[in-house]
């Protein structure tokens, strides 16, 4: 027994290409069958080659996204290595510095508030006697503007 496949269907036909069969073919009959199977392995080479390219393309591009995305990705991660790089030579300075910084901090600086305090004190001061002198002056009766009636000094 001989077997045909077709790609066309793509299942599996028996043909039984036996000389022992009931039915005898016609030439006509066999002819056209020749010729069925002449034009269709031919259709099915083409199909099978064609799918073939077809799925060899595909794979191609797939891998060509692969590598440009494998290449997008070591650029971005190359970038972000250069910014740590950056960020972490940013960080090396100010740590080298803060000894200093720290330094620069606990030394006294002048300080204004004492002459600031000196100076509000004066002022409290000159306001407090010039207040004092209003009221003692309020506290003394006026001279009259008439002249006195009585000698200022006596006679004895």
């Amino acid at each position: 027994m001989a077997g045909w496949m077709s790609i066309e269907d793509h299942a599996a036909k028996e043909v039984d290409m036996s000389s022992k069969t009931d039915a005898r073919l016609t030439p006509g009959q066999r002819l056209s069958r020749g010729l069925k199977y002449s034009a269709v392995g031919p259709v099915d080479v083409t199909r099978g080659t064609v799918g073939l390219s077809w799925q060899g393309a595909q794979s191609a591009a797939g891998r060509i996204r692969r590598s440009l995305d494998k290449s997008r990705l070591a650029k971005e991660l190359g970038g972000a290595q250069e910014t740590i790089v950056q960020e972490l030579v940013a960080a090396q300075e100010v740590l080298a510095n803060l000894p200093q910084v720290i330094a620069d901090a606990r030394k006294p600086k002048r300080r204004r508030r004492p002459l600031v305090m000196a100076a509000v004190g004066a002022v409290v001061l000159a306001g407090g006697a010039v207040a004092f002198t209003i009221v003692r002056r309020s506290m003394q009766p006026e001279p009259s503007p008439l002249p006195p009636s009585v000698d200022v000094a006596p006679k004895p």
